[in-house]
């Protein structure tokens, strides 16, 4: 059995009851091609062919409606109190549990905020809608986005204790990194150095390995999601690495400076002292302001009035998102009110929910300072999961 679908089941259950909803209905089939973002977490690893149906109620029962030769496999998750198996048509069988449960609200995996809670396809929604016509369950289906956001967002021990292993695997990777860092060494150089190391150790990477880790020497390197390219490290580049690995099934994600002195320097230039010291204060102000209640807007906007306000341009992303199964999580995301971000910052910050905060800015002639911290929410703030860095790293 495993632990983490066991926790996450029992915790669905109580969210249900906590966000007042019936029924929560998990539909899918041939998973295999693309599954439910949730699954992972309620089901396992495995996949699910036929059209199958998860449901779970807030009166505590869970059940799991499967194709005939998946029974077996449904019941040795342990999940679920009661496993149905069809061959012909799974209506039946689930008119049958909906008749008995008589739900007034269903929630199923559709939202226009979290792609993580849109998991029910538009061909499988036609087809339960099919299934639903006539019946007066059609004009009870809901979103379940709150119950997914907060399913994924409430990190059980096992989950926080499987990030911290990940955050320390990443951090002793960096470590191994920086002390064989030299000048003329291209970005790719860097980045296949360190994609050889994860893979020593037989971990996975936190998102797809061409851009992981990301590297970015000097001020003509792009910044963002791109691979790291044939610019060479020179002395007076900073140098930006995002980087994170994925273990046991959970990602971390951090962000790491580095700065190559010029001949003649004993210490990095006042305009990238002043760069680096913004971001690191950006991130305190941010990680002071997170608390259980808060909305992810206020806290971006702790972050993001430090770097305008210490005469730096706007970052033009969010201060930071869910870190979990996936390097961006889903839920709620610590940023401004843009449409982009749809109604995602406004969602409370809650106790068990890990965060990543990466403020950053460019300096000018020498190069983009990132900076990205791994937090966990407690229930009076929040704890780093690792030692922030809050001083250059000097060659």
């Amino acid at each position: 059995m495993n632990p983490i679908v066991m926790e996450k089941t029992n915790q669905a259950n109580e969210i249900l009851q906590e966000k007042g909803l019936d029924l929560w209905l998990i539909f899918v089939r041939e998973t295999s091609a693309g599954g439910d973002p949730i699954l992972p977490l309620i089901y396992g690893d495995t996949d699910l062919t036929w059209q199958s149906a998860l449901l779970f109620s807030a009166s505590g029962e869970k059940i799991a409606i499967v194709g005939q030769f998946e029974v077996e496999t449904a019941r040795n998750t342990g999940a679920f109190d009661k496993v149905i198996p069809y061959d012909e048509s799974i209506q039946p069988m689930l008119m049958q549990e909906l008749d008995r449960l008589n739900p007034q609200s269903i929630g199923v995996d559709m939202s226009q905020n979290d792609v993580l809670a849109d998991g029910l396809s538009h061909g499988m929604y036609l087809n339960l809608m099919m299934i639903l016509e006539g019946t007066p369950y059609a004009g009870r289906i809901i979103s379940a986005e709150k119950v997914i956001a907060a399913l994924r967002g409430r990190k059980t021990k096992t989950e926080i204790q499987r990030i911290k292993t990940a955050v320390s695997s990443t951090m002793e990777i960096y470590q191994q990194a920086f002390h064989q860092l030299k000048t003329d060494m291209t970005e790719m150089e860097v980045g296949e150095m360190m994609q050889a190391m994860v893979e020593a150790r037989c971990l996975d990477f936190a998102w797809p390995k061409n851009s992981n880790p990301a590297v970015n020497t000097g001020p003509d390197s792009p910044i963002g999601h791109n691979a790291p390219t044939h610019l060479k490290i020179q002395p007076g580049h900073l140098l930006h690495f995002d980087f994170g690995v994925k273990q046991e099934d959970y990602c971390a994600d951090i962000q790491r400076m580095v700065y190559f002195l010029k001949s003649g320097e004993s210490k990095p230039p006042p305009s990238v002292q002043k760069g680096f010291k913004t971001v690191v204060e950006a991130i305190m102000a941010a990680f002071n302001a997170i608390k259980p209640g808060k909305t992810g807007i206020e806290v971006d906007s702790a972050a993001r009035s430090v770097v305008i306000n210490a005469g730096f341009p706007e970052y033009k992303y969010a201060t930071g998102h869910q870190l979990g199964r996936l390097a961006h999580d889903g839920g709620g995301i610590l940023g401004p009110s843009w449409d982009r971000y749809g109604k995602t910052p406004f969602l409370p910050i809650e106790v068990g929910q890990v965060y990543t905060l990466e403020p950053g800015l460019m300096v000018e002639g020498y190069g983009y300072v990132g900076i990205e911290e791994d937090i966990v929410i407690s229930e009076h703030g929040a704890e780093f999961l690792t030692a922030p860095q809050t001083e250059l790293f000097i060659i």
